[in-house]
């Protein structure tokens, strides 16, 4: 079989803010969100988002309108976040790195009531995107401190499993960033079954370091709401500081992306105290390479590292089981409780284990579709003719095992053939990062006059690079060309920025 469905996980209807409220009456006094200004407890964080929605509420925003937050990881963020979906309001987080040229289109395309920035700064930048209210992050908290201590405004507006409640927008590596619509159904059930995958404890301490616009980020505050644990929060400006924050906190759960995977290795290798008690290391958006998973181990020899696979159009498709890479080197893991994975070729037929082709997924979590953007929607969200069920074509290639493991191999544009040979650029950065010196590299595919290319971060020679790729590789894969960079460009959310590789190729 090519398909994986296992046993149900929770399917029930909560709404994102009633997370949060079990949480509170199961750990009020417990500490829930932690950031550089201090902690709030789970009974402080839920006052704080009724204050923050209130504020809203006074600002004339109501159910169904939409709020476009540009700010960091901040507990602000995240009392803001719950406030806004108590009342029904949609909730679009915009990473404060995306660029101007990203935020002419982000801007119009959600047209926000009412637009949240970080400082005077980027509140300049935003008014002159839109004509609706912009407030910066000082203003609104000093609105909601007014009213923390004050009665509440009213009875909470009834909010349904299908209104929605966040736009997340795609990182925009390879197109212009488009939003996907998530309403809360689809949020939850997500959330709760990566939990029962992943299994957080009322007595983690969570670093979330990746931006928590970024929905990697943004479900690590869910997950440990569910958990009832701590999260700690932390902007990009203070990284150099990450293996001080594990140890000042004693973290026990990092989610990481390779540039931060990395950034902890060279602190550690300068640090002499023992490891802090880091128990598990978490990976998506772009993988960790084996010799960082490696050095990960056997630098924080308490810790485990689970590798997952997602897409924002269904948050998270597999998870590994804590150090299954040791057994099942390059899987991504299992499908969620609940849900299924498909392997199909180019005619929506199913492929037996082994063949690479779309990677699809159906179940609870696939979100509603893309915002505004009906075609793009109907070409990767289609609807059974019979059913009606939805099958979800991510555009990502990849092969299951007889045991319904799944293996990724890389975006449609990443799979070509060259001198008669089907290939991806994966396998060439993966060979390409067995070579001793190398510590970084992306391949690009031939397109537009370029034949195969590979840029690489290391000490040695192009020709070296080469050289031992030819050890390694078949004729056919070894890069007509390599280059060599200081380190790779890197979009907002972590991953390799390929799109200004090409542009730059040009």
């Amino acid at each position: 079989m090519t398909t994986q469905t296992l046993v149900a996980a929770d399917t029930g209807t909560d709404t994102v803010h009633g997370l949060l409220a079990a949480a509170v009456a199961a750990r009020p006094d417990a500490p829930a969100v932690r950031d550089a200004s201090g902690v709030w407890t789970y009974a402080e964080l839920d006052a704080w988002s009724r204050a923050y929605a209130d504020w809203l509420t006074a600002q004339g925003v109501g159910h169904a309108d939409r709020i476009l937050v540009r700010v960091g990881n901040t507990r602000e963020f995240t009392a803001l976040m719950f406030g806004a979906l108590r009342r029904g309001i949609a909730f679009v987080p915009v990473n404060p790195a995306m660029k101007r040229f990203h935020l002419n289109t982000v801007v119009p395309d959600c047209d926000p009531v009412l637009v949240i920035g970080q400082d005077a700064q980027d509140t300049a930048i935003l008014r002159e995107l839109t004509d609706r209210p912009v407030f910066g992050l000082d203003e609104v908290r000093r609105g909601a401190e007014a009213l923390y201590d004050a009665a509440p405004a009213g009875a909470e507006t009834p909010v349904a499993p299908d209104d929605l409640g966040l736009l997340i927008y795609t990182s925009g590596s390879t197109s212009a960033p488009k939003a996907v619509v998530s309403t809360h159904a689809p949020i939850v059930f997500a959330a709760r079954a990566i939990q029962a995958r992943l299994n957080y404890r009322e007595d983690d301490v969570v670093l979330v370091a990746v931006p928590v616009s970024f929905d990697y980020g943004l479900y690590q505050i869910l997950l440990s709401v569910i958990a009832g644990a701590q999260v700690v929060l932390t902007s990009p400006d203070r990284h150099v500081r990450l293996l001080g924050t594990l140890h000042e906190h004693q973290v026990t759960v990092v989610p990481l992306v390779p540039s931060l995977g990395e950034m902890l290795l060279t602190l550690s290798k300068r640090d002499r105290r023992a490891a802090p008690p880091v128990r598990l290391f978490t990976n998506t958006g772009a993988a960790l390479t084996g010799p960082v998973i490696a050095q990960l181990r056997a630098a924080f020899p308490a810790a485990q590292v689970s590798p997952m696979f997602g897409t924002t159009e269904c948050k998270r498709i597999t998870v590994l089981e804590p150090d299954g890479d040791i057994a099942r080197p390059g899987s991504v893991g299992r499908a969620l409780d609940g849900t299924e994975v498909l392997i199909l070729d180019d005619d929506g037929r199913l492929l037996p284990p082994g063949t690479v082709g779309e990677i699809c997924v159906r179940g609870p979590h696939i979100m509603t579709g893309y915002w505004q953007a009906p075609e793009q929607s109907a070409l990767r969200f289609r609807p059974d003719p019979v059913t009606g069920e939805v099958t979800l074509h991510t555009g990502d290639y990849g092969h299951l095992d007889t045991d319904g493991h799944l293996y990724f191999e890389g975006r449609r544009d990443d799979l070509f053939k060259r001198k008669g040979v089907r290939m991806g650029t994966l396998e060439i950065e993966t060979a390409a990062l067995d070579v001793k010196g190398v510590t970084a590299a992306a391949a690009l595919a031939p397109a537009e006059g370029h034949d195969l290319t590979l840029y690489a971060v290391t000490g040695l020679t192009a020709d070296e690079v080469l050289a031992q790729l030819t050890e390694r590789l078949e004729a056919a894969k070894v890069p007509a060309a390599c280059h060599l960079l200081d380190e790779l460009p890197l979009t907002p959310n972590g991953k390799t920025d390929k799109q200004r590789l090409r542009r730059e190729q040009k």
